[in-house]
Protein backbone atom coordinates (compact mmCIF):
# COMPACT_ATOMS: atom_id res chain seq x y z
CA UNK A 1 0.00 0.00 0.00
CA UNK A 2 1.39 3.57 -0.73
CA UNK A 3 1.31 6.38 1.99
CA UNK A 4 -1.93 8.15 2.15
CA UNK A 5 -2.27 11.72 0.09
CA UNK A 6 -2.51 14.92 1.92
CA UNK A 7 -5.67 15.76 3.89
CA UNK A 8 -6.55 17.89 6.63
CA UNK A 9 -9.31 16.41 9.24
CA UNK A 10 -11.73 17.94 10.72
CA UNK A 11 -13.07 16.65 13.93
CA UNK A 12 -17.35 17.52 14.53
CA UNK A 13 -18.92 17.34 18.22
CA UNK A 14 -21.86 17.44 17.17
CA UNK A 15 -24.14 15.52 14.16
CA UNK A 16 -25.21 19.14 13.25
CA UNK A 17 -21.85 20.61 12.98
CA UNK A 18 -20.80 17.44 10.90
CA UNK A 19 -23.68 18.05 8.36
CA UNK A 20 -22.36 21.79 8.04
CA UNK A 21 -18.89 20.49 7.34
CA UNK A 22 -20.38 18.11 4.87
CA UNK A 23 -22.17 20.52 3.08
CA UNK A 24 -19.46 23.21 3.28
CA UNK A 25 -17.32 20.92 1.98
CA UNK A 26 -18.36 18.53 -0.89
CA UNK A 27 -16.29 16.51 -1.59
CA UNK A 28 -15.33 15.51 1.79
CA UNK A 29 -15.17 11.99 3.15
CA UNK A 30 -17.12 10.80 6.30
CA UNK A 31 -14.65 8.67 8.76
CA UNK A 32 -15.42 6.45 11.40
CA UNK A 33 -13.64 3.75 12.57
CA UNK A 34 -11.56 3.49 8.89
CA UNK A 35 -11.51 0.11 8.55
CA UNK A 36 -12.09 -0.04 4.91
CA UNK A 37 -11.85 3.75 3.93
CA UNK A 38 -8.41 3.83 4.99
CA UNK A 39 -7.02 1.03 3.14
CA UNK A 40 -8.79 2.13 0.13
CA UNK A 41 -7.05 5.32 -0.09
CA UNK A 42 -3.74 3.89 0.98
CA UNK A 43 -5.08 2.12 -2.48
CA UNK A 44 -4.91 4.90 -4.11
CA UNK A 45 -9.05 4.57 -4.49
CA UNK A 46 -9.81 8.17 -3.81
CA UNK A 47 -8.06 10.92 -2.68
CA UNK A 48 -10.13 13.19 -0.38
CA UNK A 49 -8.69 16.63 0.51
CA UNK A 50 -10.49 16.52 3.95
CA UNK A 51 -12.05 13.64 5.92
CA UNK A 52 -14.30 14.29 8.61
CA UNK A 53 -13.94 12.30 12.02
CA UNK A 54 -17.09 11.16 13.40
CA UNK A 55 -15.21 9.92 16.46
CA UNK A 56 -15.76 12.72 18.86
CA UNK A 57 -20.00 13.07 18.04
CA UNK A 58 -21.52 11.50 21.16
CA UNK A 59 -24.97 11.74 19.02
CA UNK A 60 -23.54 8.85 17.33
CA UNK A 61 -22.85 6.43 20.35
CA UNK A 62 -26.25 6.00 21.32
CA UNK A 63 -27.35 2.12 22.29
CA UNK A 64 -30.47 2.07 24.15
CA UNK A 65 -33.07 -0.95 24.65
CA UNK A 66 -36.31 -0.01 25.91
CA UNK A 67 -39.46 -2.74 25.33
CA UNK A 68 -37.34 -4.93 23.15
CA UNK A 69 -36.95 -2.38 20.63
CA UNK A 70 -33.28 -0.82 20.00
CA UNK A 71 -31.34 2.29 18.84
CA UNK A 72 -28.02 1.69 17.64
CA UNK A 73 -25.89 4.70 17.17
CA UNK A 74 -24.22 5.30 13.78
CA UNK A 75 -21.11 5.59 15.88
CA UNK A 76 -21.31 2.48 17.76
CA UNK A 77 -18.25 0.03 17.18
CA UNK A 78 -18.63 -3.65 16.20
CA UNK A 79 -17.37 -4.68 20.14
CA UNK A 80 -19.66 -2.95 21.62
CA UNK A 81 -22.13 -4.91 20.06
CA UNK A 82 -20.95 -8.00 20.64
CA UNK A 83 -19.99 -7.28 24.07
CA UNK A 84 -23.54 -5.77 25.16
CA UNK A 85 -25.51 -8.31 27.25
CA UNK A 86 -29.26 -6.82 26.58
CA UNK A 87 -28.36 -6.77 22.89
CA UNK A 88 -27.38 -10.71 23.13
CA UNK A 89 -30.85 -11.38 23.94
CA UNK A 90 -32.56 -9.41 22.04
CA UNK A 91 -31.22 -9.44 18.92
CA UNK A 92 -28.67 -12.31 19.45
CA UNK A 93 -28.22 -12.62 14.99
CA UNK A 94 -26.81 -9.07 15.26
CA UNK A 95 -24.33 -9.77 17.88
CA UNK A 96 -23.62 -12.79 15.86
CA UNK A 97 -23.30 -10.96 12.56
CA UNK A 98 -21.04 -8.45 14.57
CA UNK A 99 -18.37 -11.19 15.96
CA UNK A 100 -17.87 -12.69 12.20
CA UNK A 101 -16.39 -9.41 11.10
CA UNK A 102 -13.00 -9.05 10.90
CA UNK A 103 -11.19 -9.66 13.72
CA UNK A 104 -10.70 -8.19 17.45
CA UNK A 105 -8.84 -5.36 16.66
CA UNK A 106 -11.19 -4.34 13.47
CA UNK A 107 -14.03 -4.39 15.43
CA UNK A 108 -12.84 -2.18 17.84
CA UNK A 109 -13.11 0.69 15.81
CA UNK A 110 -15.10 -0.08 13.05
CA UNK A 111 -18.54 0.95 13.74
CA UNK A 112 -22.23 0.22 13.17
CA UNK A 113 -22.79 2.78 10.60
CA UNK A 114 -19.46 1.62 8.86
CA UNK A 115 -20.31 -1.51 7.91
CA UNK A 116 -23.83 -0.32 6.79
CA UNK A 117 -22.45 1.87 4.39
CA UNK A 118 -19.61 -0.66 3.35
CA UNK A 119 -18.05 -0.01 0.26
CA UNK A 120 -18.56 -2.61 -2.76
CA UNK A 121 -16.02 -4.93 -3.52
CA UNK A 122 -13.87 -6.67 -6.74
CA UNK A 123 -10.96 -8.10 -7.60
CA UNK A 124 -10.67 -5.51 -10.12
CA UNK A 125 -11.29 -2.38 -7.76
CA UNK A 126 -9.53 -3.56 -4.37
CA UNK A 127 -6.33 -4.20 -5.50
CA UNK A 128 -2.91 -1.29 -5.81
CA UNK A 129 -2.74 1.27 -7.85
CA UNK A 130 -0.62 -0.16 -10.44
CA UNK A 131 -2.04 -3.18 -10.92
CA UNK A 132 -5.39 -1.17 -11.43
CA UNK A 133 -3.35 1.08 -13.85
CA UNK A 134 -1.74 -1.90 -15.51
CA UNK A 135 -5.38 -3.43 -16.45
CA UNK A 136 -6.39 -0.03 -17.66
CA UNK A 137 -9.17 0.68 -14.66
CA UNK A 138 -12.35 -0.20 -14.35
CA UNK A 139 -16.10 1.05 -14.09
CA UNK A 140 -15.94 1.73 -10.56
CA UNK A 141 -13.10 3.69 -10.43
CA UNK A 142 -11.27 5.87 -13.17
CA UNK A 143 -12.34 3.60 -16.14
CA UNK A 144 -14.82 3.02 -18.41
CA UNK A 145 -15.29 -0.75 -18.30
CA UNK A 146 -16.25 -3.09 -16.21
CA UNK A 147 -14.41 -6.35 -16.23
CA UNK A 148 -16.64 -8.57 -14.59
CA UNK A 149 -19.16 -7.90 -17.24
CA UNK A 150 -17.32 -5.97 -20.21
CA UNK A 151 -20.45 -5.41 -22.47
CA UNK A 152 -22.57 -3.77 -20.34
CA UNK A 153 -22.29 -0.62 -18.56
CA UNK A 154 -23.25 -1.16 -14.76
CA UNK A 155 -20.74 -2.18 -11.97
CA UNK A 156 -21.20 -5.69 -10.37
CA UNK A 157 -18.78 -5.32 -7.25
CA UNK A 158 -20.26 -6.78 -4.20
CA UNK A 159 -21.71 -5.41 -1.14
CA UNK A 160 -20.14 -7.54 1.48
CA UNK A 161 -21.42 -6.05 5.09
CA UNK A 162 -22.18 -8.34 7.54
CA UNK A 163 -24.53 -6.23 9.76
CA UNK A 164 -26.88 -5.21 7.05
CA UNK A 165 -28.77 -8.73 6.48
CA UNK A 166 -29.72 -9.37 9.90
CA UNK A 167 -31.21 -5.60 10.37
CA UNK A 168 -32.89 -6.16 7.16
CA UNK A 169 -35.44 -9.27 8.55
CA UNK A 170 -35.49 -7.58 11.59
CA UNK A 171 -37.47 -4.20 10.17
CA UNK A 172 -34.88 -1.74 10.94
CA UNK A 173 -34.99 1.59 9.64
CA UNK A 174 -32.23 4.40 9.91
CA UNK A 175 -32.27 8.00 10.28
CA UNK A 176 -30.28 10.35 8.31
CA UNK A 177 -29.09 13.62 8.44
CA UNK A 178 -28.22 16.73 6.52
CA UNK A 179 -27.57 20.26 6.72
CA UNK A 180 -31.06 20.55 5.01
CA UNK A 181 -32.76 18.52 7.96
CA UNK A 182 -33.51 14.85 8.84
CA UNK A 183 -35.52 11.81 7.51
CA UNK A 184 -35.84 8.71 8.50
CA UNK A 185 -36.60 5.57 5.86
CA UNK A 186 -36.26 1.39 5.67
CA UNK A 187 -32.92 0.36 5.68
CA UNK A 188 -33.65 -1.82 2.53
CA UNK A 189 -34.38 1.99 0.60
CA UNK A 190 -31.01 2.68 1.53
CA UNK A 191 -28.81 0.57 -1.02
CA UNK A 192 -29.30 0.42 -4.26
CA UNK A 193 -28.46 -2.32 -7.14
CA UNK A 194 -25.18 -0.75 -8.55
CA UNK A 195 -21.90 -1.56 -7.20
CA UNK A 196 -20.63 1.76 -7.66
CA UNK A 197 -23.16 4.17 -6.33
CA UNK A 198 -24.64 1.52 -3.89
CA UNK A 199 -26.41 3.97 -1.38
CA UNK A 200 -29.16 6.39 -1.45
CA UNK A 201 -27.80 9.12 0.27
CA UNK A 202 -28.56 12.49 -0.85
CA UNK A 203 -25.20 14.75 -0.92
CA UNK A 204 -24.30 16.05 2.30
CA UNK A 205 -26.38 13.05 4.57
CA UNK A 206 -24.69 11.09 7.28
CA UNK A 207 -25.93 8.30 8.89
CA UNK A 208 -26.84 8.38 12.19
CA UNK A 209 -28.35 5.71 14.19
CA UNK A 210 -30.56 2.63 13.41
CA UNK A 211 -34.11 1.82 14.34
CA UNK A 212 -34.86 -2.05 14.95
CA UNK A 213 -38.75 -2.43 16.22
CA UNK A 214 -38.96 -5.49 19.20
CA UNK A 215 -39.02 -9.05 17.30
CA UNK A 216 -41.95 -11.22 17.60
CA UNK A 217 -41.56 -13.31 21.15
CA UNK A 218 -41.83 -16.29 19.08
CA UNK A 219 -39.62 -15.63 16.14
CA UNK A 220 -35.86 -16.92 15.94
CA UNK A 221 -33.25 -15.58 13.98
CA UNK A 222 -29.85 -16.29 12.68
CA UNK A 223 -26.66 -15.42 10.47
CA UNK A 224 -24.37 -17.70 8.81
CA UNK A 225 -21.62 -16.42 6.34
CA UNK A 226 -19.07 -18.31 4.21
CA UNK A 227 -15.81 -17.10 3.61
CA UNK A 228 -12.26 -18.13 2.47
CA UNK A 229 -10.66 -18.39 6.17
CA UNK A 230 -12.43 -18.69 9.31
CA UNK A 231 -11.82 -14.92 10.40
CA UNK A 232 -11.18 -11.99 8.83
CA UNK A 233 -12.45 -12.20 5.47
CA UNK A 234 -15.68 -10.60 4.28
CA UNK A 235 -17.79 -12.92 2.81
CA UNK A 236 -18.08 -14.64 -0.19
CA UNK A 237 -21.91 -15.53 0.78
CA UNK A 238 -23.85 -14.55 3.93
CA UNK A 239 -27.68 -15.24 4.96
CA UNK A 240 -29.67 -13.87 7.71
CA UNK A 241 -32.72 -15.87 8.59
CA UNK A 242 -36.01 -14.58 11.01
CA UNK A 243 -38.18 -17.49 11.33
CA UNK A 244 -41.71 -18.47 13.19
CA UNK A 245 -42.55 -21.90 13.65
CA UNK A 246 -45.35 -23.28 15.30
CA UNK A 247 -46.38 -26.64 15.75
CA UNK A 248 -44.18 -27.55 13.14
CA UNK A 249 -45.87 -24.92 10.82
CA UNK A 250 -43.53 -22.46 9.33
CA UNK A 251 -45.74 -19.08 10.04
CA UNK A 252 -43.57 -16.71 9.13
CA UNK A 253 -39.85 -16.53 6.97
CA UNK A 254 -38.03 -13.19 5.76
CA UNK A 255 -34.41 -14.26 4.58
CA UNK A 256 -32.02 -11.66 3.81
CA UNK A 257 -28.45 -12.06 1.57
CA UNK A 258 -25.21 -10.17 1.25
CA UNK A 259 -21.71 -10.78 -0.07
CA UNK A 260 -23.62 -11.98 -3.96
CA UNK A 261 -25.35 -8.84 -4.77
CA UNK A 262 -24.10 -5.13 -5.35
CA UNK A 263 -26.99 -4.62 -2.68
CA UNK A 264 -27.84 -6.87 0.74
CA UNK A 265 -31.60 -7.50 -0.10
CA UNK A 266 -34.17 -9.56 1.10
CA UNK A 267 -35.23 -12.46 -0.52
CA UNK A 268 -38.61 -12.27 -2.30
CA UNK A 269 -41.23 -14.46 -2.59
CA UNK A 270 -40.72 -17.03 0.65
CA UNK A 271 -44.33 -16.27 1.81
CA UNK A 272 -45.09 -18.85 -0.56
CA UNK A 273 -43.48 -20.97 2.02
CA UNK A 274 -45.62 -19.98 4.65
CA UNK A 275 -47.86 -22.18 6.34
CA UNK A 276 -46.14 -25.60 5.28
CA UNK A 277 -43.89 -27.59 7.26
CA UNK A 278 -40.55 -27.13 7.54
CA UNK A 279 -39.36 -30.54 5.54
CA UNK A 280 -37.16 -31.10 2.39
CA UNK A 281 -39.60 -30.01 -0.04
CA UNK A 282 -40.22 -26.09 1.55
CA UNK A 283 -36.30 -26.51 2.36
CA UNK A 284 -35.35 -27.56 -1.14
CA UNK A 285 -37.88 -24.53 -2.87
CA UNK A 286 -36.29 -21.76 -0.62
CA UNK A 287 -33.22 -22.74 -2.07
CA UNK A 288 -34.11 -22.47 -5.36
CA UNK A 289 -35.83 -18.71 -4.65
CA UNK A 290 -32.47 -18.04 -2.99
CA UNK A 291 -30.33 -19.44 -6.28
CA UNK A 292 -32.30 -17.50 -8.72
CA UNK A 293 -32.15 -14.03 -6.56
CA UNK A 294 -28.24 -14.32 -5.64
CA UNK A 295 -26.71 -13.17 -8.84
CA UNK A 296 -22.78 -13.32 -7.57
CA UNK A 297 -20.29 -12.14 -10.52
CA UNK A 298 -16.56 -12.58 -11.22
CA UNK A 299 -15.74 -10.62 -8.08
CA UNK A 300 -14.26 -12.73 -6.03
CA UNK A 301 -11.28 -15.54 -6.31
CA UNK A 302 -14.19 -18.27 -5.85
CA UNK A 303 -16.53 -19.07 -8.98
CA UNK A 304 -19.59 -17.23 -9.08
CA UNK A 305 -21.78 -20.57 -9.33
CA UNK A 306 -20.01 -21.69 -6.03
CA UNK A 307 -20.88 -18.60 -4.55
CA UNK A 308 -24.77 -18.78 -5.75
CA UNK A 309 -25.13 -22.60 -4.16
CA UNK A 310 -23.38 -21.76 -0.67
CA UNK A 311 -26.13 -19.13 -0.19
CA UNK A 312 -28.62 -21.16 -1.23
CA UNK A 313 -27.43 -23.88 1.16
CA UNK A 314 -27.21 -21.58 4.31
CA UNK A 315 -30.56 -20.62 3.77
CA UNK A 316 -31.59 -23.84 4.08
CA UNK A 317 -29.49 -25.02 6.33
CA UNK A 318 -30.20 -22.19 8.96
CA UNK A 319 -34.10 -22.18 9.05
CA UNK A 320 -33.78 -26.46 9.20
CA UNK A 321 -31.66 -25.46 12.63
CA UNK A 322 -34.40 -22.62 13.46
CA UNK A 323 -37.11 -24.41 12.83
CA UNK A 324 -35.80 -27.38 14.89
CA UNK A 325 -35.16 -25.42 18.22
CA UNK A 326 -31.58 -24.37 17.08
CA UNK A 327 -30.20 -20.50 17.90
CA UNK A 328 -28.69 -20.00 14.50
CA UNK A 329 -25.71 -18.84 15.60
Amino acid sequence: MDAMAPFTLLRPATVAEAAALLAATPHARLMAGGTDLVPNLRHGLGAPSTLIDLSAVAELQVLRIADGAVLLGAGVTLSQVTAHADLKRTLPALVAAALTVAGPAHRSAATVGGNLCLDTRCVFYNQSAWWRWANDHCLKHGGTVCHVAPQGRRCHAAFSGDLAPVLLVHDAQVSLASAAGTRRMPLAALYVDDGAAHLALDPGEVLCAVHVPAPPENARAGYRKARVRGAIDFPLAGVAVRAIVENGVLADLRVALTGTNARPFLVEGVEVLRGGPVDAALLATLGRLVAKQASPMRTTAMASNYRRQVASTLAQRLLRDLANGGDGL
